[in-house]
């Protein structure tokens, strides 16, 4: 079964030939390698590069064990490599190279040679490609599937995808099991022993129960206002244990370098502003999060919150949560203030909307209630409310567009109309 991955190939090859790495980031298993080796090969090869001009490397494969050693795989690209036309080389799980960085410089003197590669390592985050290249990577970001990306694989309809999608998640290999007691054992046994098993390794954890309990906590309290001080004192005073705000924010700095969880930043939207703390984390996959917590409080208000979220990231926007200000008089008769909030800020360039996400809005109060926050923001910029229960899309008397969920989801201009 091939998924189409059409978001990240028009990505890839709109940056075909730019004298940069191509860098594929992302989580494990969220399909960088099928992106690379099948999609983006198999374009190639319809484009009409020759076979042999295309060179494949898979680090972690055992049998291509002796080319991590660089004095082994350099020496191999250039016996292949000539001065007839273009090779693109495709290389994944490229940290297990050694010296890699000075390997991928060297190839990138090479005039004829267009450089991909994937890695899961921490290293390569987008800052660290910056410094590693010193301004020669190009990083395309990946995510699990997209809901309209799972629905071209799922055998049903789209209120039974939704069940799916929210509970399980959307890592392409939740397709190999078909049945739920096999999706629950394989995403419990991937993020204890691939993903947090990594994690706890490669930072060197000695305090695991810790680590365990701060993911249990973050897994609990998707799309909550939360910091490191506000962990620190949960933890204190509901576990009965010390550990610092500094070793929390080290934790969930690791959690967001594995991918697993995502960072939106408070930002006053009248003032122009970012507020430092505290911030909310959304899980890249849900169905990581639901396993964390045994399938436990899946609740759909603030799982679709969690799946918007995503959608927005994949879409390539800027997403951080509003903060509005209103001044009001109190009860008696005084001036106060309070802090109003918006879901989602969203900004790609010169493009700004904003976008409350209610799962249900059955009358004209609660609608009220969902839009004042986005009528105080004071400008022309696009508002939007993603329900589950609108029927069709349609703009309001105050000019804010209210759709559906699936409609924002399955047509990706949905934001543009």
């Amino acid at each position: 079964m091939q998924i189409p991955r059409n978001i990240y190939l028009d990505r890839l090859i709109r940056k075909k030939q730019n004298h940069l790495v191509k860098v594929v980031t992302g989580m494990r298993r969220c399909g960088k390698s099928y992106l690379l080796f099948e999609l983006f090969k198999q374009h190639l090869l319809e484009e009409g590069v020759p076979e042999d001009h295309i060179i494949e490397m898979v680090f972690d494969a055992f049998e291509n064990r002796q080319y991590c050693n660089p004095d082994v795989f350099f020496p191999y690209l250039m016996d292949r490599i000539s001065a007839d036309g273009e090779y693109y080389i495709l290389l994944d799980e490229v940290q297990l190279l050694g010296e890699f960085e000075a390997v991928l410089n060297s190839l990138l003197r090479r005039k004829n040679v267009d450089i991909y590669v994937t890695g899961s390592n921490a290293r390569f985050l987008s800052k660290d490609v910056i410094t590693e290249f010193r301004g020669r990577g190009d990083e395309i970001h990946m995510y699990p599937l997209s809901f309209a990306e799972y629905m071209t694989a799922y055998d049903g309809s789209v209120s039974d995808a939704w069940k799916d999608f929210v509970v399980y998640g959307s890592l392409p290999m939740i397709f190999d099991f078909p049945i739920a007691e096999d999706k629950t054992v394989f995403l419990k046994a991937l993020l204890d022993e691939t993903y947090l098993s990594d994690i706890v390794g490669r930072h060197k954890i000695r305090n695991k129960a810790e680590f365990s309990e701060l993911v249990n906590i973050l897994s609990s309290a998707v799309g909550s206002l939360t910091n490191p001080a506000k962990l620190s004192s949960t933890f204190h005073s509901v576990k009965k244990k010390t550990i610092s705000p500094a070793t929390i924010q080290n934790y969930i700095d690791y959690l967001c370098d594995a991918f697993l969880i995502d960072k939106a930043i408070r930002y006053d939207v009248k003032g122009k502003r970012y507020i430092d703390t505290p911030s909310k984390y959304y899980f890249t996959d849900l169905g990581l999060r639901n396993a964390r917590l045994n399938f436990r409080q899946i609740e759909e208000t603030h799982a679709m919150e969690n799946v918007i979220f995503n959608e927005l990231k994949i879409r390539g926007w800027s997403v951080d949560v509003g903060v509005i200000t209103q001044n009001f008089k109190n009860t008696n008769g005084n001036g106060a203030r309070r802090q109003l909030e918006i879901d989602f800020v969203c900004n790609k360039g010169s493009k700004r909307c904003y976008i409350q996400s209610a799962f249900a809005m059955p009358d004209t109060e609660k609608e009220e209630q969902e839009q004042r926050s986005l009528l105080l923001t004071g400008d022309f910029f696009k508002k939007i409310i993603i329900t589950k229960d609108t029927p069709a899309p349609h703009y309001n008397d105050n000019g804010v567009l209210i759709m559906n969920v699936f409609d924002f989801l399955l047509d990706a201009e949905s934001l543009e109309k």
